[in-house]
């Protein structure tokens, strides 16, 4: 089965990030004149459409468990993919990217506010230098609408990550994903409403195809993060960068400068770093419960959609 091992799972998540990027070029596509909350609210419908094949995967006796965290993970939802698009239309593909991967750096401080975790002092280097990348990258002095989506963006996935360990742990990735996007709906719909653009149906086949990519991302970590360690093979996560670079100097003739190559490093490498240690810490642990007789560290982590 794929993911069983760990080159499967990275290629798995290789492949994962393509598909985001892909439904990443989707939107850049539709240019800045693209009726944004119109957008969303298709979006949010497609992927409920999307997940009704696989309804026998939804635990219909307990359908609204942990009803109130899904509600606020989906309305903060509402406000990341809005501001993605906006980003999107705006920034050149690479840039947005790399401020969205700053989201595992909001994590951590977030962690040591909401839940009182203790950073080491690896993670403290970590956060300065990412967020040292992000000025970098956007430099002040052009900042402007599609580098505050970004920003935004990043935010919204922190806090939707962070909010994951307050779901029903029963519950499947399908059930999570398709009750998230189906309380998106009203509010996403009345906004879509208020924005006042005449209605274009055109967009759902992209609104569609992002989706159909996103979900593509969604299970293809499913797989490679169901046998395998997360510390393993995280840091295969980030060929997403790659991938943006390729695809926005090929597709959009976004020529990546030096600005970007380093506060990409400044976000990146901290980041592959912790993966490093942590992997070398499990690894330690797995040594000592070998030879204390102790049962086997799995290591699992819980793995949250990004977009």
């Amino acid at each position: 089965m794929p993911g069983k091992t760990v080159n499967s799972a990275i290629v798995l998540l290789v492949i994962g990030n393509a598909l985001a990027l892909i439904s990443d070029v989707v939107i850049k596509l539709l240019g800045e004149d693209v009726p944004v909350l119109q957008f969303v609210f298709l979006r949010c419908l497609c992927t409920v459409l999307m997940l009704l094949p696989f309804y026998k995967m939804i635990d219909r006796q307990a359908l609204f468990a942990g009803l109130g965290y899904h509600a606020l993970r989906a309305h903060i939802g509402i406000v990341g993919i809005a501001a993605m698009v906006m980003a999107l239309a705006t920034l050149p593909l690479a840039t947005a990217n790399a401020v969205f991967y700053a989201a595992p750096l909001i994590v951590v401080v977030l962690s040591v506010v909401i839940f009182r975790e203790q950073l080491t002092l690896l993670s403290v280097i970590a956060v300065i230098s990412g967020f040292l990348g992000i000025l970098v990258i956007l430099r002040p002095v052009e900042f402007g609408w599609g580098a505050l989506g970004a920003l935004i963006t990043a935010f919204s996935l922190a806090f939707n990550a962070l909010l994951v360990r307050k779901l029903p742990r029963h519950q499947t990735m399908v059930h999570s994903v398709a009750l998230n996007y189906l309380l998106c709906l009203p509010v996403a719909g009345v906004l879509a409403l208020i924005e006042g653009r005449e209605w274009s149906w055109s967009l759902m086949a992209s609104a569609g195809a992002s989706s159909f990519f996103i979900l593509g991302y969604n299970f293809a970590v499913l797989l490679a993060y169901r046998h395998v360690a997360a510390n393993q093979v995280t840091s295969a996560e980030y060929t997403g960068l790659i991938w943006a670079v390729l695809i926005g100097w090929v597709g959009f003739s976004e020529v990546p400068d030096l600005w970007f190559l380093a506060g990409s490093m400044m976000i990146v490498a901290p980041l592959v770093a912790l993966g490093l240690r942590s992997r070398q810490a499990a690894a330690g642990r797995s040594i000592a419960r070998k030879n204390a007789s102790l049962p086997a560290d799995t290591g699992e982590e819980i793995h949250c959609e990004l977009r």
